[in-house]
């Protein structure tokens, strides 16, 4: 099977085989496929898309291209959650810990940076000493002794998806639904999960920006991974503006620190990492209903229990300690700071989310190329809300930057993103539709 003959197939909009697509995803995982033909076969499937059979084979292929985990011997269910990525969006590292400390096991496989949002390994990076891709042995080693583990892709899980997930971030070609799809559900399945929720964001800061475009995403993933043998749901949340206060690295992590021991909750990060928690709860069979998951889950939060299971997970995984009480001891800070000022009265009536997520690329918190570095020190805070009462002169955000050049170019990036009117703009809701599996 030709490379190119499969490119030219997808190409030109004809179904491929299972058979077909077997091959491609070998290629990819042993070099034999080129950049620039997964490039152009990623192309094509963006264009051309794929029915619910090829999206079922192109994950199975990117699963079966590693290992699979088995995590038979653990002594409870074992669950996970996926989001598609947005601004400011650091849910999973409060909602590992929470439920792991409900009792349930969640190996959490995570991605890089995408585009204009953050990735989760690259926020753990920013933790000292904390090893984001370990072995297989010391991955079971956390999750067995603290319920969870934070990591990267190893070597040896869903090594195609690796591949072409760093050639789909610079190829133009993030946004495709089949791709996002078996993108993520291959490292899932390589996990050995029994239950998965997703976490699809709509909005102006994520990749789907338009509702049914987010609901046909939710449908994809919950439809194939059923097929594909992994129990999943969805929720739809919203991305129309950043979801906690802070976009960056080291910056997000701080954030979900303040969030585990209580010291500062945004509201908007606070309502869908609980919702979310009630479902994994649920979908796991630890709780009967969502009313039930998301008490525990509160309460769970509120107990300190989570905070701890975040401090074991960390220290686990080799960073320090003493990480949750002091991590401004650890977490590395940029020299400059630059607040971003408003330039009228009134109240935040809207806010170019995606603009916030570029302006941290462009600080250094994300990458223009797959082997790029990041800087885990710079970022944003004190992202004011939509609906924030704000005066001229007074801060909508703090830049936190490497040079005085770069603190501008993103203070004007942030100015520009943010929109002032005269009236209190109804919210938005943070949770918007729940997606079950069909039938």
């Amino acid at each position: 099977m030709l490379p190119q003959e499969i490119i030219r197939r997808k190409r030109d909009g004809l179904r491929l085989s299972e058979e077909e697509i077997a091959g491609f995803v070998a290629g990819v995982t042993s070099g034999a496929v080129t950049d620039g033909q997964a490039g152009a076969f990623a192309m094509a499937v963006f264009f051309n898309g794929m029915n619910r059979d090829e999206a079922v084979a192109l994950t199975r292929a990117m699963r079966d291209s590693g290992d699979v985990l088995d995590w038979s011997d653990l002594p409870g269910p074992v669950t996970d959650k996926h989001s598609t990525g947005g601004v400011g969006d650091n849910v999973s590292l409060m909602l590992a810990p929470i439920v792991a400390a409900c009792g349930a096991y969640v190996p959490m496989i995570s991605g890089r940076g995408l585009g204009h949002t953050g990735g989760t390994l690259d926020k753990m990076d920013a933790i000292p000493g904390y090893v984001s891709q370990p072995d297989v042995a010391l991955f079971r080693k956390a999750v067995l002794e603290t319920g969870c583990a934070i990591i990267g892709q190893t070597a040896d899980l869903a090594p195609a998806d690796r591949r072409l997930y760093a050639i789909r971030d610079i190829s133009g070609t993030v946004e495709s639904v089949p791709l996002i799809t078996a993108s993520i559900l291959s490292k899932k399945l390589a996990a050995g999960l029994q239950s998965l929720v997703l976490d699809v964001k709509v909005g102006n800061g994520a990749f789907m920006e338009k509702s049914r475009d987010a609901t046909a995403l939710a449908n994809s993933l919950v439809e194939i991974a059923n097929g594909a043998g992994l129990k999943a749901s969805a929720l739809i949340t919203g991305m129309n503006e950043p979801l906690a206060s802070a976009a960056g690295n080291a910056v997000e992590v701080r954030n979900a620190v303040d969030f585990l021991t209580g010291r500062y909750r945004d509201r908007r990060l606070e309502d869908v990492t609980l919702a979310l928690a009630a479902e994994m709860l649920q979908s796991a069979g630890l709780v009967s209903s969502n009313q039930d998951g998301m008490r525990r889950a509160t309460e769970t939060l509120a107990s300190g229990r989570a905070a701890a299971t975040f401090a074991r997970m960390v220290a686990a995984l080799g960073g320090p300690a003493d990480f949750i009480e002091k991590p401004e001891k650890y977490l590395p800070a940029a020299t400059i700071e630059l607040a971003v000022k408003a330039t009228a009265n009134g109240f935040v009536t809207g806010i170019a989310t995606r603009d916030i997520g570029l302006a941290v690329v462009g600080l250094g918190g994300g990458r223009t190329r797959p082997d790029g570095q990041i800087d885990p020190a710079v970022g944003i805070t004190r992202l004011l809300p939509v609906g924030a009462e704000v005066g001229i002169g007074e801060p909508l955000a703090l830049i936190h930057a490497r040079s005085s050049a770069d603190a501008e170019a993103a203070a004007a990036t942030v100015l520009s993103a943010y929109m002032v009117g005269a009236s209190k703009p109804p919210a938005d809701k943070s949770v918007i539709r729940r997606i079950l599996p069909r039938g």
